[in-house]
């Protein structure tokens, strides 16, 4: 089914009073480096995508509790709608280009995803230091990388913690632990990797927040992966989700009192 015929169940405020959205309005608002729309892209698809974009890029902002620049990584983010993605891929984030790219008539709920890997690929160089240009933050808190002191890194830290350790922090959290059979049964390495646990919590995180937007994010309590354990559940799920409450809501004022 063709992305402009599909409902995507939200109960977050009217972001537009009742306004159509534009490719164009969402690069204004947010600051956007570029987005690029693919030449198979209909107007009708593209119009709608649209919409559906800039209600949970919206959505997004309100749970994070920050400004438009946050969610455009202060306009060093570009977007592609039906054009620079992976055959077979719904969404995904290319860190050479620094662009987050979602297939079209497909991807919806893979937003809040795509969006962190954009965001710890993002704060790499603002958190550690001599970090290779395409490392995530979490991939080089994992290998000990050298930390840029300042309390908002403090509580990233923090989050990053409460996804891969146990409370005590010297054993793998459960979320680790089953994202690595998953991986040994798969005979892969992509579950377990740091990036891509911290991409699953902050999901789940997203989806936990009052406002609800399927299109934004879905699947982190219900579905195959969420059954096998592929999303953090329990005490974890609530640790993760409020040491990102901690650092989003914190990152969110610093940058508010910046404009």
């Amino acid at each position: 089914m063709s992305i402009e015929a599909r409902e995507f169940y939200r109960n977050g405020p009217a972001h537009r009073q009742e306004q159509a959205s534009s490719f164009a309005l969402i690069r204004r608002q947010f600051d956007f480096r570029s987005i690029e729309i693919g030449r198979w892209v209909t107007n009708a698809e593209r119009d709608r995508a649209a919409e559906l974009f800039h209600d949970a890029l919206c959505d997004l902002m309100l749970i994070l509790e920050g400004p438009e620049a946050l969610i455009s990584l202060r306009g060093s983010l570009a977007l592609q709608y039906g054009s620079g993605g992976r055959p077979g891929v719904s969404a995904h984030y290319d860190p050479s280009q620094r662009s987050f790219s979602l297939a079209k008539n497909a991807g919806p709920g893979s937003i809040a995803h795509e969006w962190f890997h954009a965001f710890d690929h993002y704060i790499a160089t603002k958190c550690f230091s001599n970090t290779p240009s395409e490392m995530f933050a979490s991939t080089a808190w994992l290998a000990d990388a050298t930390p840029i002191p300042h309390p908002l890194n403090d509580l990233l830290m923090r989050c990053f913690k409460a996804i891969m350790l146990q409370p005590t922090g010297d054993q793998p959290s459960e979320l680790f632990k089953h994202s690595l059979q998953m991986d040994k049964k798969l005979r892969q390495i992509y579950y377990s990797k740091p990036e891509e646990l911290c991409a699953r919590a902050f999901e789940a995180f997203v989806q936990d927040a009052v406002i609800t937007n399927h299109f934004l994010v879905k699947g982190t309590k219900t579905s195959p992966e969420a059954e096998r354990g592929l999303y953090p559940q329990g005490e974890q799920r609530e640790q993760i989700n409020s040491a990102f409450g901690d650092y989003f809501g914190s990152l969110g004022r610093a940058l508010v009192r910046e404009i």
